[in-house]
């Protein structure tokens, strides 16, 4: 039977990683640094969803990094809001082959995003218990539960988790990790959600398109509208976080 790792192994383990020093990346990319952290640790890859070791998920993030990480995706709760949005604000794309417009943009709380050619500016705006889209003429008839939002992440986020913060240099293939310190976090915080949002910390991403091709060609393809955060941000989604290295 394979051996779990405990808490009080992961301390031990990690203060030797830390006293390595600048350690090589195992994979080049984005995910150099968990499959790095996660080969020095003696746990195995795997895809499946659940604890990386005991009871606790491990992730990892280079510190200063403006990387982002996806926390959940969701279309808005408006009926027919994605074939809305895009053709409002859409604009053409030399992707496809027609006039039909998409809809690709990063929008947060703090200031509008102007949407390419189209002279339109979004963003998104928490009132009460909704999240809408607010153009440059005020709040459209967009919106997200705020409810929702908030279900949907405490599924996805509400195991405890070690969170690992490293220094990083080079990049690619050459790129090398000083893993630096490790916390302990618990307990996901539906209200940090909508303070997050105000200090513009969450970004959603609208990734509307168009099937190319086929029956539907033209018609609205919905790619996931993701709700996101940068990776050394994360733990700010929970109550408690504890430095344990």
């Amino acid at each position: 039977m394979e051996h779990v790792l405990t808490l009080e192994e992961f301390v031990v383990r990690f203060r030797k990683i830390k006293n390595l020093g600048w350690i090589p990346t195992h994979r080049s990319g984005q995910t150099g640094i968990g499959k790095t952290l996660e080969d020095l640790l003696g746990i195995a890859e795997n895809n499946i969803q659940g604890p990386d070791f005991g009871e606790y998920e491990l992730k990892s993030a280079r510190i200063h990094s403006n990387s982002m990480l996806t926390l959940i995706t969701k279309s808005p709760d408006t009926p027919r809001a994605n074939t809305t949005l895009r053709l409002r604000y859409g604009y053409a794309s030399g992707a496809y082959g027609n006039n039909e417009k998409v809809l690709h943009s990063t929008l947060n709380a703090n200031s509008f995003t102007t949407i390419a050619n189209t002279r339109h500016k979004l963003k998104v705006t928490p009132v009460m218990d909704k999240l809408y889209i607010e153009d440059e003429n005020g709040l459209t008839d967009v919106y997200w539960s705020i409810s929702v939002l908030e279900r949907q992440m405490a599924k996805k986020l509400g195991t405890k988790f070690i969170y690992v913060k490293a220094k990083s240099r080079g990049s690619g293939a050459d790129e090398k990790f000083y893993f630096k310190e490790a916390y302990l976090v618990e307990g996901f915080s539906a209200a940090n959600i909508i303070d997050l949002l105000r200090a513009g910390s969450i970004y959603v991403d609208l990734r509307i398109g168009q099937y190319h091709g086929g029956a539907n060609d033209g018609k609205t393809h919905d790619h996931g509208t993701g709700f996101r955060i940068k990776e050394k941000d994360q733990a700010a989604l929970f109550k408690k976080v504890t430095r344990i290295v």
